[in-house]
């Protein structure tokens, strides 16, 4: 019942309707009120005059509300006006309801004296839909009074208060003392010396208590209303078309004789089943809101304990990260501290040892001076020999490297915390419902992800219970520097192969799927290596693969084998080995209950590790089309190159080194007219119309029938004994551990090592002319001078 109440309340007034009336907009008005907001136009210009002239001068303007013309209502014969060109001059106020109302023209006349005649011409505004209606010359008698209103009102009232109230107070009413009958109006003390007086024609009215009145008021018959235009007559009949009651008289006077009506009685039946119906569908939306509410406000509970939860399961993860990230910590300071003591330990044992060495010299050299200063020589030739033994003796103790120190001040420990970083960067939550049309993120499958030499090849699927249509898919690589991605495919496929990778480095990818409604997240980091610098002895690896145990696919002439470590929640890492020997691998795979969940407590246990053994890392290339010189001709797969030019030119191999030990050779093909083709590293900027070495971009070595030389910068060094033929093999060793470049022709090392100091990216190249022809060989083993040689202490 109390939301009700807004429905009974005037827009103007904001009290309870008092002897409201129906306008033909179909809202309600006190009649006080509607007397108070009546407008008066210029008696010299009436509405329809105002605008046939389009006068923009008058004393009186009025709100251009809804651009109608004046037309008639139907069986009312009054207008609806909204023509005006502005509002009026008058400031609007508004009611309690906080709807816009016009002020009268003039103070209201007092209650006690008879409501004046409306003024001519007076428009009534709507306050609710700001529809104008002009009133006619019975004003506000021409709307009907809504008498079903009333009774509502009452019965709200009587069902509300107990204390009846009274109804002419104009602020807080006070309690009703008594009631009038004939009137139906509740009076207090003040009110009804005011405006009830027992005098004159009012003397004659009964007056009864507040009590009484209600009971008598409520069995009392309901009054029947009359017609509007005819107030004698009561309404008999509805007319159809202006959905109206009327009474005999309107229907023989002619106004509704074309019109369709109908009994009221049967009209009121009707009306009433459908607004019953019309009640129970707005009751289940009532309904239906009601427990939607419910379940809203059961989500905000849930809401915060989901938060409360998650918040503690984040913070629970992100102090582990912590934990392990300072027992890390503690680790690596321990190993530093040993390193520190070992340093220390070395220098001070050869400090102790330097310094026995020099009491015992100095000794030595005071006890031969002293000799010297001796005058008989036969004494001193007695001993003169065996401290002449003695002293060259003690000076080849200290010989080369007694005073060279043993150790360097520096620490060879590099902290590489790049990794780490980026994955702290990239810590975010995994997410777990897509709602909108937009893909799921892709899942890369590990297992057919490979890598060989310098290039890698992804795999993805969309996850199996995703039923978003994907039109295409961004695969995304890094630059081996963390972090810096760059688009390498965009396309329908599931599987892409990038060339021209660095060996022996690092790199991340990653890809996401995309169609009209937009683009999916990225799927997990994937952190690939294209190689992995290992020692020739035999080690052992354990790390876990994809859970069947099988034999991995091999890539000729090497198998790649998968390794999957355990990492941070939400990422998976993987490294590619190139091995020389074919591996059968068992495999071995950590399962999760849920995504982000702790590897300590929401894991399952590894399954079954694998071995590694006798890993030799190896590169296998060739020459790269790309990045050559338009003269070199290609063939043979990329392995085998000649000239069609005179002019030297250079062709580099696809893969660059930054690390490692490489071996290569080159054999020669053709070799006419004595060319002096050049064989080493460079650049990938390297200048491609001139001889290797010309520039500070190459280190070479360039040979002819007889000689050999070592060029870089255009500067010749170390020239050598032996040159090449038809049918020769030139040997290229590049070992960026000790950052040396060695020659060999014919498995004959030429010269001592050709370079030092070599730092950086370095690419195998050749340049030659029209006159030669190689073919390059790859992954070969050391040879056996140089492994040799490193064998050596």
């Amino acid at each position: 019942m109390e939301e009700m109440e807004e429905e009974l309340k005037c827009p103007v007034c904001g009290s309870f309707y008092r002897e409201p009336i129906i306008l033909p907009c179909s809202h309600n008005l006190c009649q006080a009120c509607a007397r108070n907001i009546l407008v008066q136009t210029p008696e010299s210009e009436s509405p329809q005059s105002r605008r046939a002239s389009g006068s923009a001068v008058s004393d009186y303007d009025y709100l251009d509300l809804d651009k109608m013309s004046l037309y008639s209502e139907a069986d009312s014969g009054y207008g609806s006006y909204g023509g005006f060109a502005s509002a009026p001059t008058t400031p609007c106020q508004k009611s309690p309801n906080g709807v816009r109302v016009f002020p009268p023209t003039a103070p209201p006349p007092p209650a006690t004296l008879a409501p004046p005649p409306p003024p001519r011409n007076a428009c009534l505004t709507c306050p609710q839909c700001h529809r104008s209606l002009v009133l006619d010359e019975r004003g506000l008698r021409g709307f009907p009074r809504n008498r079903l209103l009333e009774g509502v009102i009452d019965r709200y009232q009587q069902g509300r208060a107990a204390a009846l109230r009274c109804q002419l107070c104009e602020k807080a009413p006070k309690e009703a003392a008594v009631m009038c009958e004939q009137c139906d109006v509740f009076y207090c003390d003040p009110c009804r010396l005011r405006c009830h007086p027992p005098r004159g024609p009012l003397a004659k009215h009964r007056l009864v208590p507040p009590a009484q009145g209600r009971v008598s008021r409520r069995l009392s018959p309901r009054k029947i209303s009359t017609c509007t235009d005819h107030e004698l007559e009561n309404h008999s009949m509805y007319c159809v078309q202006c959905k109206s009651p009327v009474c005999y008289q309107c229907l023989e006077e002619g106004k509704h004789s074309s019109h369709e009506v109908k009994a009221l009685g049967a009209m009121w039946k009707l009306h009433k089943s459908q607004l019953s119906q019309a009640l129970n569908g707005l009751s289940d939306r009532a309904k239906e809101a009601k427990e939607f509410l419910v379940q809203l406000r059961n989500m905000v509970q849930q809401i915060q304990e989901n938060s409360v939860e998650f918040e503690a399961c984040l913070v629970a993860q992100c102090d582990a990260l912590i934990d392990a990230l300072n027992r890390r910590k503690a680790q690596l300071l321990s190993r530093v501290n040993k390193e520190h003591e070992h340093k220390l330990k070395v220098v001070r044992d050869q400090i102790s040892h330097c310094t026995v060495k020099l009491r015992q010299t100095t000794g030595l050299m005071e006890y031969c001076l002293e000799v010297i200063k001796e005058n008989d020589p036969s004494g001193f030739l007695q001993i003169s020999d065996a401290l002449i033994r003695r002293v060259h003796l003690t000076e080849d103790q200290w010989g080369k490297g007694t005073l060279t120190p043993r150790m360097t001040t520096d620490f060879d420990l590099n902290l590489d915390n790049a990794p780490l970083l980026q994955s702290i960067h990239q810590l975010d939550f995994v997410q777990m419902k897509v709602s909108s049309p937009v893909p799921a993120p892709p899942i890369l499958q590990l297992e057919e992800c490979c890598t060989h030499n310098n290039s890698a090849t992804l795999s993805w699927k969309q996850p199996p219970l995703s039923t978003v249509q994907v039109e295409g898919y961004i695969l995304e690589l890094d630059d081996g520097n963390g972090g810096q991605f760059r688009e390498v495919y965009v396309g329908k496929e599931t599987m892409c192969t990038v060339d021209g990778l660095h060996f022996n480095s690092t790199y991340s990818a990653r890809v996401k799927a995309f169609n009209k409604s937009g683009v999916s997240p990225y799927s997990k980091t994937l952190v690939l290596q294209t190689s992995e610098d290992t020692q020739s002895e035999e080690q052992t690896l354990p790390f876990p693969v994809p859970l069947e145990r099988s034999q991995l696919r091999r890539m000729s002439p090497f198998s790649s084998t998968l390794n999957l470590q355990p990492s941070f929640a939400g990422r998976s890492y993987f490294e590619l080995r190139s091995s020389a020997h074919q591996l059968s691998l068992h495999s071995s795979l950590q399962s999760l209950n849920s995504a982000g969940c702790n590897f300590d407590t929401q894991g399952t246990p590894y399954s079954q590790l694998v071995d590694i053994k006798k890993m030799v890392a190896v590169a296998w290339f060739s020459f790269d089309p790309s990045s050559a010189h338009a003269d070199i001709i290609f063939s043979n797969d990329n392995l085998t190159v000649t000239c069609n030019s005179y002019d030297d030119r250079v062709v580099l191999g696809k893969t660059g080194f930054s690390k490692g030990l490489h071996y290569w050779e080159l054999s020669i093909d053709r070799y006419d007219n004595h060319p002096d083709p050049a064989f080493g590293v460079a650049r990938i900027d390297v200048l491609k119309d001139a001889m290797l070495g010309k520039d500070d971009k190459a280190w070479a070595m360039y040979v002819d029938n007889n000689r050999s030389w070592f060029m870089h910068n255009n500067s010749h060094t170390n020239r050598t004994e032996g040159g090449i033929t038809k049918g020769a093999t030139v040997g290229v060793l590049l070992d960026l551990t000790r950052r040396t470049l060695t020659f060999s022709i014919n498995e004959d090392q030429q010269g001592p090592v050709a370079f030092e100091n070599l730092e950086g990216l370095f690419f195998p190249a050749v340049s030659l002319n029209r006159n030669v022809q190689v073919t390059l060989h790859t992954g070969l083993p050391v040879p056996e001078f140089y492994a040799s040689r490193s064998a050596m202490p």
